[in-house]
């Protein structure tokens, strides 16, 4: 067993059992188990499947919404906006926009301090072969280390909130001031369809952000950081702005083995070993913090993802689960880093990261008035589309 910290198995206390057709297992608490041994996650995904209709039906739905971008920016620079991370999703998704459905989108980047040399490279390389405007947003290091240590400090799951709540405002920021309604996001069903909700919480939400930081941050408050606020996300984009977020890979056949290769092959692109590891801190936090501290391996996500789609068999996932998380050496040498860049010493790491384990709910948060928005908003949502 990997976990180490004896808290981890506390949060884990129903025997264990794993699906039969996927890996996910009891390390989400929250899991259920049909009569067959067969898990929520791998029926949710069969009735996806189902709602979205056969290829040719998301075919149509797919040019349909090119004609609909091409015609909205007519005339204009670009006729969307995307971020880029350098990871497959992102830059398949860039590639694919460009090269196949005929696109032109502006290209953002939120550099938060972590990127590797490896990352950078791939997003050049994608940008100059595709010939794309790239805007980097590089975030203010001094206010998002503090905000990383607070959240480390709180010995909460989502250790990757502070950045990826900078990631989903910037890119927001960033479309409102070129006046583009339209986003392209790289998620997709086919390869991440499965991801417990328990292992983690909602990152734009900035009440939960203020909070961990008013309790454990060093600055008094955020000047420069960009916070995605409730109004913003509830009104302003989607009514105001009239924003929409597209999620084009949901509506092709996307085989991620099949991106990576074509990425390698066209646009020089290389591979980093593991989902979202372009960025350092990313790679610590999912190889180390969380399955040493809370017994998540989120690679048992990535994989089932992969297995429900039909991109690879729950043997060839078995098998992968065996491989070590981290060498030793580079476990070593990544722990130092993050520490030294975070400016954390040795106890106050130890004594983190030894403790139990501590939820998002025991600081504020927006769960509540996020459940009553969004079931009175699509209620008017609804409305508004019938009347339209």
């Amino acid at each position: 067993m990997y976990y180490d910290n004896p808290y981890s198995n506390l949060l884990h206390k129903r025997p264990h059992q794993e699906c039969v057709e996927c890996v996910m297992d009891t390390s989400d608490p929250d899991i259920k188990f049909d009569q067959n041994g067969v898990c929520n996650h791998c029926i949710k995904y069969k009735e996806y499947t189902m709602s979205i209709g056969d290829y040719s039906e998301r075919r149509r739905k797919l040019d349909a919404l090119v004609e609909r971008l091409k015609a909205k920016g007519r005339g204009r620079d670009y006729d969307c906006i995307m971020g880029l991370s350098g990871g497959v999703d992102s830059s398949y998704l860039a590639w694919y926009a460009v090269k196949k459905l005929g696109l032109r989108p502006l290209v953002v980047h939120v550099d938060t301090g972590w990127n590797s040399e490896l990352a950078v490279n791939n997003i050049q390389n994608i940008v100059q072969k595709l010939d794309l405007d790239l805007h980097t947003l590089v975030i203010d290091w001094p206010e998002i280390k503090d905000l990383q240590r607070a959240y480390f400090l709180s010995g909460v799951a989502n250790l990757d909130v502070p950045q990826d709540h900078a990631f989903i405002a910037s890119l927001y920021n960033e479309a409102k001031k070129y006046g583009i309604s339209d986003i392209l996001n790289g998620g997709n069903m086919q390869t991440e369809s499965i991801l417990p909700s328990a292992w983690g919480y909602d990152a734009s939400d900035p009440t939960s952000l203020i909070g961990i930081h008013k309790r454990f941050g060093k600055l008094k408050r955020l000047k420069r950081y960009p916070i995605h606020s409730t109004f913003s996300k509830f009104i302003y984009y989607p009514f105001i702005a009239k924003m929409r977020t597209h999620r084009p890979l949901e509506l092709i056949e996307y085989n991620k083995q099949e991106a990576k290769n074509i990425l390698v092959s066209e646009m020089g692109w290389r591979d980093y070993g593991g989902k979202h590891y372009e960025s350092v801190f990313t790679k610590f936090f999912q190889a180390h913090y969380l399955p040493y501290k809370f017994g998540y391996d989120k690679r048992k996500a990535h994989l089932s993802s992969l297995i429900v789609s039909g991109q690879i068999s729950r043997e060839e996932a078995v098998k992968e689960l065996l491989e070590p998380l981290y060498s030793e050496v580079e476990l070593r040498e990544d722990r130092q880093f993050f520490m030294k860049k975070l400016d954390i010493d040795s106890d106050t790491y130890e004594r983190i990261m030894s403790s139990e384990p501590v939820s998002f709910s025991q600081y504020p948060n927006n769960v509540k008035l996020y459940s009553y928005m969004r079931k009175y908003l699509g209620i008017f949502s609804s409305i508004y589309k019938r009347f339209k």
